[in-house]
């Protein structure tokens, strides 16, 4: 019975191998070997029975693998025991095991064998067993008898647990940096993508520029699912460029595939902050500040007459490493000591300010005398910025305490030519038309040495492009626009800036006109008329648009100043329908012109004014109408449908209705000036007065002026004619209008007066 039993645990041995791993089958073929060892003595102690042998009674303890390997936490494993009688020995065997190492167990722990069967013990071992052999006795007792055996336990170690990470990115550029600027950034970030903890040991190889930031960056371990940054810092004490300064940052993650990336490349390029410099300019209030940037980036100029600066310039800018940004500094006092630093801030966020610098201006020319003074209203704040005035022999900047921070004197002798339609261009010059008085082409020729032309100055008092009228006429006489084929006489009143970088030039041409001419003139005597003319400037000084007014109104229509026909002195864009407002004084007329944007044909659109297309409302027509006006300007952001306009009506012809008789006792003077806005309903044709300030007769405009709209809601105009003198007011714009600021000029006139925020296109000081 015992050598059957044994047997078929041997053949059952022998045939249990299906999807067993090496390792188990090695240990199953041991198994079996050491069954058939305790078989063939089981059948050898049978045989020397059988024959009758005189042997004494015994028993053999035996043990299956004689090495069992269990890994931590693994699946049990089964030691076989087998009691091996001899000479007919049957007592059972009682069977137990030596002292187990810790985390290991055995069940059962005890075993009561029959001689020549099988039993088993299972061992199992705990997550947290120390690896390492044992060697395991077990030992049989039976009456007096005491057997033992014995198996090697070996707990082997844990396989390192797998996980998987990932990095955001494994190159890094800081792009450009300066010497000594410690510049932080992180340069990746990492994932534990897997499902058990991650271990990392993070090392910087290469330029020492670099360091590993670590209070901000990951730690040893990283729990499952979570992300942690890596910042280092770049702090180069050299200046590489324009060679690059390189390193590696090795994330050493432990437990993951050898397929992970876990380098980051890491680059950047350094330079020294350069030192900038500050020279005189022809203007003797303005100095050049230049800088050479080592990297792409842009410059701003702080100044003022401390340490503390102030004010500052715009913002100018190079897209080249090695580039070099100049900016003219303006806005400082003649004969004054000022500071000024540039700010730099490279287009990769860095900031830098070089050293601080002195420069002195000069004193301002004699012939700038305008004789100024200001006062501000106790308890009210003017409109912060700076006034640009326009005496008709120059250009003169203020601040609102009258102190002359620019000037740009007209440069012809000043006998015949004036200066007019001063404008800021928003690339920081100043655009400007010099020509002769308008009654000289009337008088006679104009002087072969007179200066006619327009011209672009940069705040140096730099010429930087110009056109002359000898230069336009000659274009004009080749161009193939409409309209083009006329001969200009002087430039004159305004020049106006377009968005699209166009100039349009206010001219204008003799024609003679009888009854048979076209147009035709048959409320006068033929004589020769003078006539205005808006010629379009493009991009290279090229004309491509001209409108003649001759060609679109009626010369028999002259309230005013005839043979002076038209005497335009403004022209207004309507960035709205690309179309012209032009003011034409001698008409009393503001009038829309179909412009848009260089196609229209010319036709007028509507006329403002006495006689015109337009309903007056809010107020008493024809007097409350304007004459003989002025610089117009838009009042509302939208400057089409329906809008304000607001500008200076001088009063020259104003008329009244029948039955007044201006200057009589109790009746309006017949000469004085008035500050409205109309509110224009260009479909309705409705002009409505939303304000009318009406200047008191002792400060009567002859001419000149203009009027505008504050940023704070407030009206600025400047009575330019008041005799020799100019009165540039700042009022609430209200029913019962109150002055806020006032500018006096004596013994100059101010052809215009405009509040500007400052030098410099979109810096408001």
């Amino acid at each position: 019975m015992q050598l059957t039993w044994i047997g078929r645990y041997v053949f059952s041995a022998l045939n249990s191998g299906a999807n067993e791993s090496q390792k188990q089958a090695a240990t199953r073929r041991h198994v079996v070997n050491r069954l058939f060892v305790i078989l063939l003595a089981v059948v050898a102690s049978s045989i020397l029975a059988g024959c009758g042998g005189s042997a004494s009674k015994t028993v053999t303890l035996e043990a299956a693998p004689s090495t069992i390997s269990i890994t931590p936490g693994g699946a049990p494993q089964a030691m076989t025991v087998i009691a091996v009688p001899a000479n007919g020995f049957s007592s059972p065997v009682q069977v137990t095991l030596s002292t187990l190492p810790t985390g290991v167990t055995a069940t059962p722990s005890t075993l009561t064998l029959t001689p020549g069967t099988l039993g088993q013990i299972m061992l199992s071992v705990a997550s947290n067993a120390t690896p390492g052999s044992t060697k395991i006795t077990l030992t049989g007792t039976a009456s007096t008898l005491t057997q033992n055996a014995t198996s090697i336990l070996a707990v082997g170690a844990l396989p390192p647990p797998m996980t998987s990470a990932t990095l955001s990115n494994t190159f890094f550029d800081f792009g450009d940096n300066l010497v000594n600027n410690p510049l932080t950034q992180t340069v990746a970030v990492v994932t534990n993508t897997g499902p058990d903890t991650l271990t990392m040991n993070p090392v910087l190889t290469g330029d020492a520029s670099y360091v590993i930031v670590a209070n901000q960056s990951c730690g040893a371990t990283l729990a499952p699912a979570a992300t942690c940054n890596m910042v280092l810092s770049y702090d180069p004490s050299v200046a590489s460029a324009p060679n690059e300064q390189n390193a590696v940052l090795n994330m050493g993650f432990g437990d993951v595939s050898a397929a992970t990336p876990q380098t980051v490349s890491i680059t950047g390029t350094s330079a020294m902050m350069p030192t900038g410099t500050v020279t005189a300019t022809d203007n003797p209030q303005v100095a050049l500040y230049t800088m050479t940037l080592p990297f792409p980036g842009s410059m701003t100029v702080q100044f003022g007459p401390t340490t503390g600066y102030g004010l500052n310039t715009w913002s100018q800018s190079t897209d080249t490493a090695g580039g070099t940004v100049s900016i003219f500094v303006a806005g400082m006092k003649a004969s004054t000591s000022y500071h000024m630093a540039a700010t730099v801030q490279f287009s990769n966020g860095i900031t830098a300010t070089d050293t601080d610098h002195t420069f002195t201006t000069a004193a301002i020319p004699w012939s700038f005398n305008l004789n100024l003074t200001t006062t501000t209203t106790q308890g009210m704040t003017p409109q912060s910025g700076l006034e640009l005035l326009n005496p008709l022999s120059g250009v003169v900047v203020t601040d609102l305490s009258g102190n002359i921070l620019w000037t740009y004197q007209d440069p012809s002798d000043g006998k015949v030519e004036f200066m007019q339609g001063v404008k800021m261009l928003q690339n920081g010059d100043i655009l400007l038309n010099i020509g002769v008085s308008n009654a000289i082409p009337l008088q006679g020729s104009i002087p072969p040495n007179a200066f006619v032309e327009i011209r672009e100055v940069n705040l140096a008092g730099d010429t930087v492009r110009e056109i002359t009228m000898n230069d336009l006429n000659s274009e004009l006489a080749t161009a193939t626009c409409d309209e083009c084929h006329v001969t200009l006489q002087t430039f004159h009143h305004d020049v106006t800036p377009l968005p699209n970088g166009h100039w349009l030039l206010l001219a204008n041409t003799l024609k003679y006109l009888s009854s048979t001419t076209t147009p035709p003139l048959t409320n006068a005597p033929p004589e020769t008329v003078l006539g205005d003319v808006i010629i379009d400037l493009d991009q290279n000084l090229q004309p491509v648009w001209v409108w003649n007014e001759f060609n679109h109104l009626d010369p028999n229509r002259h309230p005013m100043s005839f043979p002076d026909w038209t005497h335009t002195n403004a022209i207004i864009y309507s960035p709205d329908d690309g179309n012209i407002l032009v003011s034409i004084r001698h008409q009393n007329w503001v009038i829309k012109v179909d412009y848009e944007d260089g196609t229209g044909d010319g036709n007028v659109l509507w006329h403002l004014g006495e006689g015109g297309d337009f309903t007056l409302a809010g107020g008493t027509d024809p007097t409350d109408w304007q004459y003989a006006q002025h610089g117009p300007s838009f009042f509302s952001p939208n400057p089409s449908g329906v809008f304000s306009l607001g500008l200076m009506d001088n009063g020259d012809d104003r008329l009244f209705p029948s039955g007044v008789t201006c200057g009589a006792q109790g009746a309006p003077p017949c000469l004085y000036s008035t500050v409205p806005v109309f509110q224009i309903n260009e479909t309705g044709k409705t002009a409505t007065l939303t304000f009318h300030q009406i200047i008191p007769a002792a400060q009567y405009n002859l001419w000149g002026g203009n009027a505008e709209q504050l940023a704070n809601g407030n009206v600025e105009y400047d009575l330019c004619g008041v005799g020799s003198n100019s009165y540039v007011n700042e009022v609430t714009q209200e029913a019962n209008p109150q002055t806020v600021w006032n500018m006096t000029s004596t013994g100059v006139n101010l052809y215009r007066a405009f509040r500007i925020p400052s030098f410099y296109p979109g810096v408001q000081w």
